[in-house]
């Protein structure tokens, strides 16, 4: 007979509700839940491929241990032995920061990861710790712990409920949100305008997002911080600001005045691509409307003045009386709160150390990703020796790919927690591979403390793995357990690992949130949300501050010097030339049915023509002898890829634009991909020593390039 299971899908931070249908042992059917309080239904392509990512032939299912130029598999019990036993001796003999870690991406899906990741990191005692992070979301993470005092205090759209939101770098439309928790967001977005609202999209490339929205703006990469403090300029200026009542408790507005005053739009037109008048007529929307948003998200990140860019964004929130506001940028209460009683994350910090090579600076405990190939390759203290990766293809996804595969063998062991041979972990020496997403029970952390609306929701696992697999929690565990030196702390984690993911979140469930009065949910249990099938709706956002503030002080500080110093250095954008040689900027794009640097391999998700092109404008084609389907040199100041033309007017003139996550096609790869699939990887072209000063986060939009054809 056939059963139901009803759970949220974990491959994005939509965490749409799923209705899924097993019979025999297998998935016969996935769809979206109609009965789920938060998607109401709506489910995007991934999701409905998960059947076929836990019968996918190139999973791994065993341990591997690199012999030679082959694998062969090992018993859990001694592979774990061995990455322990491999970690321990380097340390010994190197010092600990000679091992380091690399966390990626679908870590924060994962609830055992979460619970059990940490332990092992702070276990390791290393400095040269990396993740996903620097190419990512770590301007917005510094940009809370400086204004709000805690990393993770991230505020949201509340898009169902705004009247004007402005769109910066972000593709909602095929992220399904993004720092921003919202299943089904293309209909919220056209809701807005049916309710008489008003979206503006400002990127570089008329992306899938702009077919949603009432205007869409080109601007030239790496230039949002100035189109922003032009939008500052003009608010101050013709005294539109009022941030009502988060003035009683905010620090540095009128530092934050006169440093924008000096950045009129007349002064940015010219850098940034955006006409005066387009730019004063934002500004007086944002200003004018009842409910306004700015929200901004990878392509404002990844630049040089990504956290500026993202620091600006808040600014505009608050000077508008947005912040904190229904219809504005809020706070989440979730009933499992990372900042709350149960401490699941720290506060953050800045610059308690320094990379050995470069001097980067730490953000929230770890380094930038783009010092890790230079740690690897430079001899001296401090010098990796071992690495472990945890879900993560920093190949593929961090800047200068190529140097970092050339610094991977040089390692004297490598370990790897990921289920498939790929562009990184065919470095591996050591290889350990987790159960599928439907083989584990699931709960979403993080992105309940990113969504637009307070909700809950339990996902049991549809599956049992069985004693052969392995769920994340119990690889992390295993590890951490064999490397504690005492008794009592090797104690203490057997005690953790005995009560499992299950116990400890239905622990942070009774906890409940900090910061304000939400009565409606205290008392929430693990039975109490699994007898809810379909997840709870707790309520619309609500306004938290100053009680939710982590700051010191319970004060919103507005003008972290730092950035006060970053928008001094703005002025260098207006007057920035193209390096000699290269007269064309390359930015990245995604794709809905692309998941970062996986899920290639899905026939479901690849069907259809190769998605792995450049797009370049008519013009730059035409002055090239560039033409559909030809194919084209893109050359940088560290790599050199071929990929196939896509002539499009989508991209403004004088940029290209490549996919990101692609480039499977490596000798070791074991991926069914189909040639035509493999595509090239972004990141051979992108430069790690390309950094924004303040956060060391990688700059991956608007790389230096020159486009030849080829033949």
């Amino acid at each position: 007979m056939p059963r139901v299971v009803h759970r949220a899908c974990p491959l994005c931070e939509a965490t749409c509700g799923l209705r899924i249908t097993v019979e025999g042992g297998a998935v016969t059917d996935i769809r979206g839940d109609p009965d789920d309080p938060f998607s109401q239904g709506y489910v995007c392509p991934k999701g409905v491929a998960l059947g076929e990512l836990h019968t996918d032939p190139d999973r791994l299912s065993r341990p591997l241990r690199r012999v030679g130029d082959g694998w062969e598999e090992m018993e859990w019990e001694a592979a774990l032995d061995l990455a322990a036993e491999r970690i321990r001796s380097a340390q010994h003999a190197h010092g600990r920061d000679s091992v380091a870690v690399y966390l990626g991406n679908p870590n924060v899906h994962n609830l055992g990861a979460l619970m059990f990741g940490p332990e092992l990191v702070r276990a390791l005692r290393t400095r040269n710790r990396y993740s996903a992070t620097s190419v990512d979301q770590l301007p917005h993470m510094l940009v809370a712990h400086w204004m709000f005092g805690h990393q993770l205090l991230m505020p949201v759209p509340d898009i169902d409920r705004t009247d004007f939101l402005l769109i910066l770098g972000a593709n909602p439309a095929a992220s399904n949100g993004s720092i921003m928790t919202a299943p089904a967001v293309g209909a919220r977005l056209k809701a807005i305008r049916s309710r008489g609202g008003r979206v503006v999209l400002v990127d570089p490339r008329r992306t899938e997002t702009a077919r949603l929205v009432d205007s869409h703006h080109f601007i030239k990469p790496g230039t949002d911080a100035l189109l922003l403090a032009s939008l500052l300029s003009v608010i101050f200026a013709e005294e539109l600001d009022n941030p009502g009542r988060i003035a009683d408790f905010t620090d540095g507005l009128d530092a934050v005045r006169d440093t924008v005053a000096a950045f009129p739009p007349e002064r940015t037109a010219a850098a940034t691509g955006l006409a005066a008048h387009v730019v004063r007529d934002l500004a007086r929307g944002l200003a004018a409307a009842e409910a306004a948003c700015v929200y901004g998200r990878m392509g404002a990140s990844v630049q040089r003045h990504g956290v500026t860019t993202q620091w600006l964004c808040q600014i505009l929130n608050l000077v508008t009386g947005n912040l904190d506001a229904p219809g504005g940028a809020m706070f989440t209460t979730p009933a499992v709160d990372p900042m709350g009683r149960i401490k699941l994350a720290g506060r953050g910090g800045y610059g308690r150390w320094v990379s050995r090579v470069r001097g980067l600076p730490e953000v929230g405990g770890e380094l930038p990703c783009a010092a890790l190939a230079e740690e690897i390759d430079t001899p001296g203290e401090g010098q990796i020796k071992v690495l472990l990766t945890v879900a993560g293809n920093p190949v593929l996804s961090t800047p200068d790919g190529g140097a970092l595969e050339r610094a991977l063998p040089r390692l004297d062991f490598m370990i790897s927690i990921d289920p498939y041979l790929n562009a990184t972990t065919r470095h591996a020496d050591l290889i350990l591979p987790p159960c599928s997403p439907l083989e584990r029970d699931h709960y979403d952390i993080v992105f309940n403390t990113l969504a637009i609306r307070n909700v809950a929701k339990w996902s049991p696992r549809v599956f049992d793995p069985g004693p052969d697999r392995r769920d994340d929690w119990q690889i992390l565990s295993g590890i951490h357990i064999r490397l504690l030196d005492s008794v009592q702390a090797r104690s203490r984690a057997r005690a953790r690992a005995w009560a499992g993911p299950r116990r400890l979140l239905d622990v942070a469930l009774r906890a409940g949130p900090q910061g304000g009065g939400f009565a409606f949910w205290r008392g929430l249990t693990l039975d109490r949300l699994a007898a809810a099938e379909h997840g709870l709706d707790l309520g619309p956002l609500e306004s938290v501050l100053p009680a939710r503030l982590q700051t010191r002080d319970r004060r919103i500080q507005a003008a972290p010097p730092a950035l006060l110093e970053d928008v001094c250095r703005l002025g260098e954008l207006l007057e920035a030339r193209m390096p000699d040689g290269y007269d064309l900027q390359l930015i990245g794009r995604r794709h809905l049915r692309s998941n970062n640097s996986w899920m290639h391999n899905t026939p479901r998700l690849m069907k259809g023509r190769p998605r792995c092109t450049l797009l370049v404008h008519p013009v730059d084609a035409t002055a090239r002898g560039l033409s559909d389907g030809s194919l084209a040199e893109v050359r940088s100041r560290v790599g050199v890829v071929i990929a196939p033309v896509e002539v499009s007017d989508a991209v403004m003139p004088g940029v290209v634009s490549l996919p990101h996550g692609f480039g499977h096609g490596r000798p070791g790869v074991k991926l069914s991909v189909a040639s035509a699939h493999a595509g090239v990887s972004i990141n051979d072209l992108t430069d790690a020593r390309e950094v924004d000063a303040v956060g060391g986060t990688a700059v991956l939009t608007g790389t230096p390039v020159r486009v030849e054809a080829v033949g």
